[in-house]
């Protein structure tokens, strides 16, 4: 009897099914849910071809979240994925799109397995730094081709959606400098500096990173792949390392940036306080309630709004 450690979404027997699929004669040795955002499921699958060797699968779902097409974002990040492989990006392989859920029940991808693990307390926080950065530049030189990449989300209008009802939302107000950022964000978004878009991931930050031997081996999470302005991806990832208490790790990771891309960031202060709604909508999780992450918080705020003057 295959233990079954996953949820009732995925039962031994779809398993069993993709396997057939992908790998005829293979044979399940075991299946267990992963650590994963509230926004989907991921399993790594263990099993063995018909020739007794073992092979790896990781099979991710999507769970219903807001107005979003789980069969479109289940495309996304697939198609993401074959982008990403063909650049020679540190990512997962695309191996099987299900968009219907016609075999796995619910719109999902299958991707190859990639080893390693989170580095959220770096040992040597600015080599960590320089690492992103980097990836992140090459992940930011990606050509961009209007027929190839029309799966991509608008990343402009993703990461700024808190103003597009023109009313600042209630988890702003209730934020002291909540309705501040909406206003600046709201005021300035029409003006924004046109900049060279690109392959935007939106969710760039340590948590979709994995490492091994000091190196990243993949970045993950890509349901939200969108084209637009680079600048959104390193605002994100710099206003998690601050949180964190890194500051100089989040200075050289833009120094490491502007210097793999050959250019200053542009808007990089506008999409700061745009990325600071995130955490307004779920203070608790962010863990911005208390000092001394409230505290780093509010100053990181407080700089980008400086820099969103300065800049006008």
């Amino acid at each position: 009897m295959i233990p079954d450690n996953s949820t009732e979404l995925f039962s031994t027997s779809t398993t069993n099914a993709l396997l057939e699929r992908l790998s005829p004669g293979s044979v399940l040795v075991s299946m267990n849910k992963l650590p994963g955002s509230f926004s989907n499921f991921t399993y790594l699958v263990d099993a063995q071809d018909r020739n007794g060797l073992d092979f790896r699968l990781v099979i991710r779902s999507y769970a219903v979240f807001g107005d979003y097409d789980r069969g479109e974002k289940a495309r996304r990040e697939y198609k993401s994925y074959e982008i990403l492989q063909k650049h020679a990006i540190p990512a997962p392989k695309a191996l099987f799109l299900d968009q219907t859920g016609e075999i796995l029940g619910s719109p999902g991808i299958v991707t190859s397995y990639m080893p390693g693990k989170l580095d959220m307390s770096p040992s040597t926080p600015l080599k960590w730094a320089r690492e992103m950065a980097k990836v992140l530049a090459q992940i930011h030189s990606v050509p961009y081709n209007p027929a190839e990449h029309d799966f991509l989300l608008d990343a402009n209008q993703e990461v700024s959606w808190f103003i597009h009802s023109g009313i600042v939302p209630d988890y702003m107000e209730a934020h002291p400098l909540g309705k501040q950022v909406w206003q600046t964000v709201h005021d300035l978004f029409p003006r924004l500096q046109k900049k060279q878009d690109c392959l935007v991931h939106v969710d760039y930050w340590p948590g979709n990173i994995l490492w091994e031997n000091d190196s990243i081996s993949a970045i993950v999470d890509w349901e939200e792949a969108a084209f637009g302005d680079p600048a959104i991806d390193v605002a994100y990832c710099r206003m998690n390392m601050l949180l964190e208490d890194l500051p100089q790790a989040a200075d050289e990771f833009i120094k490491t940036y502007e210097r793999e891309t050959g250019q200053a960031i542009g808007n990089l202060a506008f999409w700061e306080l745009a990325a600071a709604a995130r955490p307004m909508l779920d203070p608790e999780g962010w863990e911005i309630v208390e000092s001394p992450r409230r505290d780093r918080f509010a100053q990181f705020i407080e700089q980008a709004l400086d820099g969103c003057r300065s800049a006008q």
